[in-house]
């Protein structure tokens, strides 16, 4: 079977790939590593490091998440501490919302 010749990604797909890769561009420049130093300790090529950076959708996945485990990049909190921290983040960003947009709270009546 041939492969075939490109592969089309969505919109979405794209802009998370390049927030993602800003984000180890960000975290490596303030940790004050070059991204050979990254590459290394990564275990990867200094181009394949270049192409997470900007985005590229052929990188592979593994290899993402390694770089953004050196580099101390929290994508996913496997902690309840981390996941209320994130509740409590969320209803912060709620709460600056007007009345009308907010969902309305269900007082419980517990008297028996």
């Amino acid at each position: 079977m041939p492969k075939p010749l490109a592969r089309t990604f969505s919109r979405y797909t794209l802009e998370a790939l390049s927030l993602l890769g800003t984000l180890i561009r960000l975290a490596r420049t303030e940790k004050k590593m070059t991204a050979q130093e990254l590459a290394e300790r990564a275990g990867i090529s200094r181009s394949l490091l270049s192409r997470m950076e900007k985005g590229d959708p052929g990188c592979q996945l593994g290899a993402t998440f390694e770089v953004a485990a050196i580099l101390g990049l929290r994508l996913f909190d496997s902690d309840l501490a981390g996941l209320s921290a994130q509740r409590q983040r969320a209803d912060d960003m709620l709460a600056l919302l007007p009345k009308s947009v907010r969902k309305a709270e269900l007082a419980v009546n517990d008297d028996f």
